[in-house]
């Protein structure tokens, strides 16, 4: 038997080098911020790969969050994150009820290819509505005020940054008590033996739609940050590759701890940057080698590598 890892650690260890990195080079401030964005996406992605289904279209509830955001700041009275955040997680969370009404009928390569064309329909909706979209120019997002108070460049920054690092430990949490709850536990029994969950008198369905709307709530909240953050909304958002980006960050991190999408969205980031500043014309052969070793060497990703040191320091 493996001995149980505490979270608490590694949590307050991330948690303090993230905010370290960001006082020490100010200019990791954005890219943490959009890796904890892209985290919140993440753990959606980890409840449903607990039931044994993967999504490859969760970049849809990242921009219709996105998107939802853009068009409420337009009005000057709106444009509050205390008000742009609630919304846009709104906006993804009834949409992901209405797909999941759908997709939750679906297993498997179904399930998940079903996902990707909801997505790119929508992406290309984006693209076409350009009497409202402004198509592949995007949206500017005006400056939000955070709870009524105008800031400058920088504190903002560290405003945003703030909260997403606040809804990222937040929203990991509310992940680790509901995946040990029943409803979370269900997840578990989709993925093994379904027909037994139902003779229990539970509705896999049903089970797997929570699921579903919970993680387009997260993804949702992750594309207001990202809106927020960048100022910035384009279709591409919503474009096939960025769903991959979140199935990478999910294998990277590891799907066996809520901390796992954190890590891996982190890791995930600065090799981009810094692949992309040193080698401009080759990076995403890079992340494709770290991906690939990965699946080689760490099944379990970056989780399961300190879940294996964990378990040698209490052998030893």
């Amino acid at each position: 038997m493996r001995q149980p890892v505490h979270l608490l650690p590694p949590g307050l260890a991330l948690v303090t080098g993230l905010v370290t990195a960001a006082v020490v080079l100010p200019w990791l401030r954005f890219v943490l911020t959009i890796a904890m964005a892209k985290a919140l996406a993440v753990l959606g992605i980890l409840l449903l790969l607990r039931a044994g289904q993967v999504s490859f279209g969760h970049a849809l509830y990242i921009t219709v969050s996105a998107y939802t955001v853009a068009f409420v700041a337009q009005n000057a009275w709106l444009a509050d994150i205390v008000l742009l955040l609630p919304t846009g997680i709104a906006m993804s969370a009834a949409l992901g009820l209405l797909v999941g009404l759908f997709v939750a009928r679906y297993r498997d390569i179904f399930f998940g290819m079903l996902n990707l064309a909801f997505s790119m329909v929508f992406y290309s909706l984006l693209e076409k509505a350009y009497h409202i979209t402004h198509g592949t120019d995007g949206i500017r997002v005006p400056l939000p005020r955070i709870a009524g108070i105008t800031l400058d460049r920088v504190p903002y920054e560290w405003a945003i940054f703030g909260i997403a690092l606040s809804l990222a430990c937040g929203a990991a949490f509310v992940c680790h008590r509901y995946l040990r709850s029943p409803a979370g536990q269900a997840l578990a029994g989709i993925k093994t033996r379904e027909t037994r969950l139902e003779f229990a008198g539970l509705s896999a369905r049903r089970v797997l739609l929570l699921a579903y709307v919970l993680s387009a709530a997260l993804a949702g909240a992750g594309g207001a940050i990202i809106a927020c953050a960048t100022r910035h909304v384009t279709p591409l958002l919503g474009y096939w590759t960025a769903s991959g980006e979140l199935v990478f960050i999910a294998i990277l991190g590891g799907a066996g701890s809520v901390l796992g999408p954190l890590f891996g969205a982190v890791a995930f980031e600065l090799v981009r940057v810094y692949a992309a500043a040193a080698f401009a014309n080759t990076w995403q052969m890079i992340l494709g080698a770290v991906l690939l070793g990965i699946i080689l060497f760490a099944a379990r990703g970056l989780w399961g590598i300190y879940e294996d040191l964990f378990a040698r320091r209490a052998r030893a």
